[in-house]
């Protein structure tokens, strides 16, 4: 595994320790691994999603048969019923 060498101000390391307890994590590496890895998840762009089950889903739901409205014109009439 390679060796990095960092420069750390007194706030990341005061967030690092915070994020040890808080994961239960031991060593500074293992923290630091850990938030790289969440950060590169959230950053990362959805994966695309696929629709196509979804073709004639709607076809196959049942029909209503107590209708309000005979056709659509009588659903934009303004007749009081």
């Amino acid at each position: 595994m390679a060796q990095i060498n960092l420069n750390a101000t007194a706030a990341f390391l005061r967030d690092l320790k915070r994020l040890m307890k808080l994961r239960n994590l031991r060593h500074k590496s293992e923290a630091i691994r850990l938030a790289v890895q969440e950060a590169v998840g959230r950053s990362a762009p959805p994966e695309p999603v696929d629709f196509s089950s979804w073709i004639g889903l709607g076809l196959a739901a049942p029909s209503n048969t107590k209708r309000r409205f005979r056709n659509e014109d009588e659903l934009w009439d303004d007749d009081d019923r």
